[in-house]
């Protein structure tokens, strides 16, 4: 878009979503998408031929909207719907873009309950319920903190069998006392580890993620403190935590915000930092990553710093800082 002038003018920002719209009657609309949930019970919609149709969702594009019908059943109302819109839509190209899939992703949510905290409350219930299915039937961390831990999927991450472990092994990691996580999201490590007695903090830069995270706690039983903040500039002091955490969030920066995230880690860090990578031949836009990152790279920033590091492998790609 250019001015009378010929001179380029930004496109406005879309409008920013929102977790806790309330449907109108069973429907999310925004801007771009309408959602709409359709009981198990409840007959097919007939087939038109613009439509695509997946296992659990019925696509339609209306202009420059997207009409999605889902036949996800309350008991699937968990993180896994990530998967499924991977799996069925955006891998084979049907839809495109991260912000599409958040879209899609909390209007999914949004219609499974009466209202928006009620159904935010079923989603975190059911993802920290299916996490621990996970970890309990075998999938677990497995070996210690030394380096070329095998038995690991590589690049796999997005679903709760890919991540799960992955928290399980963080935890193996951390050194007594307070826990920091940066970029939390959604914060499930973090609930999990405040369940378990860890004094946490959370923080991530979307106010809208963080809001959720502070709605949902009370009401699972778990108390933990936030914060909304660029992981490369947190209000907090020195050494103000005995762990922190950038789990899976390195891959979603350029390097030079990756550059500053990790140096302020070891900035608020008093004992150790964690950093957990997926390894992929190619950055997943699905999963908003930017950048490809090795091990290699991992122990190239370990060695950067003059702190003591390991590098390992584990469900994706590790590196630990020792103070």
């Amino acid at each position: 878009m250019t001015t009378g002038t010929g001179r380029p003018v930004a496109a406005p920002e879309p409008p920013r979503i929102d977790a806790f719209t309330r449907t109108d009657r069973g429907v999310y609309r925004d801007a771009f998408v309408e959602v709409h949930a359709c009981p198990a019970p409840a007959p097919l919609a007939r087939r038109s031929r613009h439509m695509v149709r997946t296992p659990h969702f019925d696509v339609v594009h209306d202009g420059p909207r997207v009409l999605l019908t889902h036949r996800v059943p309350a008991e699937g109302i968990d993180d896994d719907l990530s998967g499924l819109l991977a799996d069925e839509l955006f891998s084979p190209g049907w839809l495109r873009g991260p912000e599409m899939f958040e879209r899609l992703f909390t209007g999914i949510v949004l219609t499974s309950g009466p209202d928006p905290l009620a159904s935010w409350t079923l989603f975190y219930r059911n993802t920290l319920r299916r996490v621990e299915t996970v970890l309990a039937r075998g999938g677990g961390v497995g070996g210690g903190v030394g380096g070329g831990v095998g038995g690991g999927v590589g690049g796999a991450h997005g679903t709760i069998d890919d991540y799960a472990p992955v928290y399980a092994f963080a935890e193996q990691l951390l050194e007594p006392g307070s826990v920091l996580e940066l970029g939390c999201c959604f914060g499930f490590l973090s609930l999990r580890l405040a369940a378990a007695g860890h004094h946490v903090t959370a923080s991530d830069l979307n106010r809208g993620t963080v809001a959720l995270l502070d709605a949902v706690a009370p009401l699972l039983g778990v108390s933990l403190r936030t914060v909304v903040a660029d992981a490369g500039r947190v209000p907090a002091p020195e050494r103000s935590a005995d762990t922190v955490l950038l789990i899976h969030l390195l891959e979603h920066l350029d390097s030079d915000h990756g550059d500053r995230v990790l140096t302020e880690a070891i900035r608020l860090a008093r004992r150790r930092v964690v950093v957990a990578v997926p390894l992929e031949d190619e950055a997943d836009e699905t999963w908003g990553h930017v950048r490809t990152l090795s091990l290699a790279d991992l122990d190239a920033w370990g060695s950067r710093t003059g702190l003591a590091h390991t590098v390992h492998e584990h469900h994706g790609g590790w590196l630990v800082l020792d103070r």
